[in-house]
């Protein structure tokens, strides 16, 4: 990075009172003396200290989305760093007090014998527990075949890269559900 250095010049009319003193002496009528003046500054930037930083080596991470209700789950597969999975930053068995919920979220990994491998970061909202536990097998699944594509055969039989369809069923109006009549009363 060259530095340059930048000349600004300012003039400046001045009256020069040893000069009209001198011209004071003579008889000829006494002319006012004007001198111009320039001077000269230079302005130079200050210096930047050039500091090598070493190369940070981004994190090398596979990242998918599973869903399951109104359940989404954004998960990211980490090949480096501690061996944790971690729900919204809590381990996953916080975040899931129920084994059979633990177990639902950690199935495709135990399925591929992959437990061991990731730090598996997982950012879920929307729906209930057991809804966000199998977006979270769904979207893991997902990342399985992004890491091996060899595996998809067998996480497809398996029937983990399928999203589930089965929804809520809107309510309709006069309903009191999306199907519950009111009671009806004959007196």
């Amino acid at each position: 990075m060259k530095h340059e250095t930048k000349i600004m010049v300012k003039t400046k009319i001045t009256k020069t009172p040893a000069s009209t003193k001198a011209l004071a002496g003579k008889k000829k009528p006494v002319k006012k003396a004007v001198k111009k003046i320039k001077k000269v500054t230079k302005v130079t930037p200050k210096k930047e200290k050039e500091v090598k930083k070493p190369a940070i080596k981004p994190e090398r991470y596979w990242e998918t989305v599973g869903r399951r209700k109104t359940a989404v789950a954004r998960v990211r597969f980490f090949t480096q760093g501690e061996k944790t999975f971690l729900v919204n930053g809590k381990p996953f068995n916080v975040y899931f007090p129920l084994i059979e919920l633990q177990q639902i979220a950690q199935e495709a990994l135990e399925k591929m014998k992959c437990i061991d491998k990731f730090r598996v970061s997982v950012i879920t909202n929307g729906g209930g527990l057991h809804a966000r536990a199998e977006a979270i097998r769904h979207a893991t699944a997902r990342a399985l075949t992004l890491f091996n594509p060899d595996f998809r055969k067998r996480l497809k039989k398996a029937g983990f890269l399928t999203r589930d369809p089965r929804m809520r069923e809107r309510k309709k109006f006069g309903l009191k559900r999306a199907r519950r009549a009111p009671q009806w009363q004959k007196r």
